[in-house]
């Protein structure tokens, strides 16, 4: 496994739509593997493939319950709503508050290629839909409803410490 480079905002590859993933390759799983290094090693709680300078729609997450690994993920459905405070691993030491639903559903592969379905609430519904959006190439600037200032962030939310 290796640390990969986090790309930063202002990299045409944050603004892209990723491309999907056709198969779950050696190369593929190395990524991954980097991916979850390079996330833990940032104390983030989540990290897309175009973070890293990768334009595959892949994500990492691990909101404290163990990783989790999505290959194409597609959010099938979201309910509610709730606005909380995020971060980025690609916007450094900024913090806004973004709406985002409370419960979503979402497919996609995992590491092996096999299909997985997660329903997911609260923090975690939160992350999934902070990392996919990076696949969409927006970022959690676009959906900004205010800034938060560094003394109102408890535990950071989405993209971990940022996510």
């Amino acid at each position: 496994m290796a640390k990969l480079p986090i790309i930063k905002i202002g990299d045409p590859v944050l603004e892209q739509e990723a491309v999907e993933v056709p198969k779950i390759t050696k190369k593929i799983t190395k990524l991954i593997d980097d991916m979850l290094e390079t996330m833990y090693d940032a104390n983030g709680v989540g990290l897309a493939a175009p973070q890293v300078g990768v334009s595959q729609r892949i994500i990492v997450l691990d909101v404290g319950e163990g990783p989790v690994v999505l290959v194409n993920p597609v959010i099938q459905s979201a309910q509610g709503e709730e606005i909380d405070v995020e971060g980025c691993l690609s916007i450094p030491e900024r913090w806004v508050y973004v709406k985002r639903a409370t419960q979503v559903v979402i497919t996609g592969l995992n590491e092996k290629g096999k299909p997985v379905r997660i329903e997911a609430d609260g923090y975690f519904a939160r992350a999934l839909q902070h990392e996919v959006d990076h696949l969409h190439g927006v970022l959690m600037l676009e959906r900004m409803l205010a800034e938060a200032e560094v003394e109102q962030v408890e535990s950071p939310v989405s993209e971990g410490a940022e996510e």
